[in-house]
């Protein structure tokens, strides 16, 4: 072994000589599965602060130097020269799409945009109060009900399959969560737009009146997914590897994905952000706000 780190039980005297493995990025890692076959201890690491739990080829991020790559790309570089559907295909797959490649994708993620009609009466069940991420666990999971042709995570095809069916119905699901919170009827996708042109006018058209999108509201959202695309293994991608671990339903996975991402120390704290700026109100409100933050 080239690089090694020689752990000794002060116990016992015995040693052990682990495995140091180097990524492409970042600090090395001791490999400790021997830990305890070979010395009978485990490792106590709450929080997973010095702890990585797989091989990954996809996502870097070093969140003090304002590092995040996808598969090797700064995301300064693919937020300025790509669309989300291009950076869901090199998350996918590895590699920038040729146009070709990137027209094939668009075509199957737009095939795949609309909801099983009998799964809107799912809806009615919520209050119109109730919460967009408890509505969006019980409708994500509930997929697991209506796809069995692509429920086999050992088959590539199938694991193909699901991913595009989340890609493409999440805005979808979205957007009707948030259609039966305001109590105006859902907004069927228009598969003429882009991807977060589609989300736009399902949440905010109706069906009496024509909608435009927004560009730059379009623009925007478009970066949003693009920096949300991967954060490596926060707390919710480390729930959809942990429930998927038991070869559980990839929509049953996502869906408890979700319900991790809901919480206030992870996606919610989004949520917060923007409970924060309607209490501002308005630009000239920043400093007394400010002010009041600091007592």
């Amino acid at each position: 072994m080239k690089d090694t780190l020689t752990i000794i039980d002060n116990v016992t005297g015995k040693s052990i000589e682990l495995p140091v493995r180097h990524g492409t990025l970042g600090p090395p890692a001791v490999d400790i599965s021997r830990l305890y076959r070979d010395l009978g201890y485990v490792t106590y690491d709450p929080g997973f602060i010095a702890t990585a739990s797989c091989r990954s080829a996809i996502t870097y991020i070093d969140g003090d130097a304002g590092v995040l790559l996808y598969r090797g790309y700064p995301i300064e570089q693919l937020a300025e020269k790509s669309s989300f559907l291009e950076v869901a295909h090199l998350l996918l797959y590895g590699n920038l799409a040729t146009q070709s490649q990137l027209d094939e994708f668009t075509g199957v993620i737009r095939r795949h945009t609309m909801l099983k009609e009998s799964l809107k009466s799912f809806y009615s069940g919520f209050y119109h109060d109730a919460h967009p991420m408890a509505i969006m666990v019980g409708v994500v999971g509930s997929l697991s009900a209506f796809y069995h042709d692509s429920t086999d995570i050992h088959n590539p095809r199938h694991r193909d399959i699901a991913a595009h069916r989340l890609i493409a119905k999440m805005p979808t699901i979205a957007a009707a969560s948030y259609k039966h919170s305001i109590g105006e009827p859902f907004i069927y996708p228009n598969n003429n737009l882009s991807y977060c042109g589609n989300l736009l006018h399902m949440m905010f058209s109706v069906p009496c009146e024509e909608y435009q999108v927004d560009p730059l509201a379009e623009k925007a959202l478009d970066l949003i997914f693009t920096l949300h695309a991967d954060h490596e293994q926060n707390a919710s991608t480390s729930t959809v590897r942990l429930a998927g671990s038991s070869s559980a339903n990839p929509f049953a996975c996502v869906s408890s994905g979700i319900a991790a991402l809901w919480g206030p120390a992870h996606g919610g704290a989004n949520e917060a952000v923007l409970r924060m700026l309607e209490e501002i109100g308005d630009v000239k409100n920043i400093p007394k706000y400010l002010a009041g933050q600091s007592h």
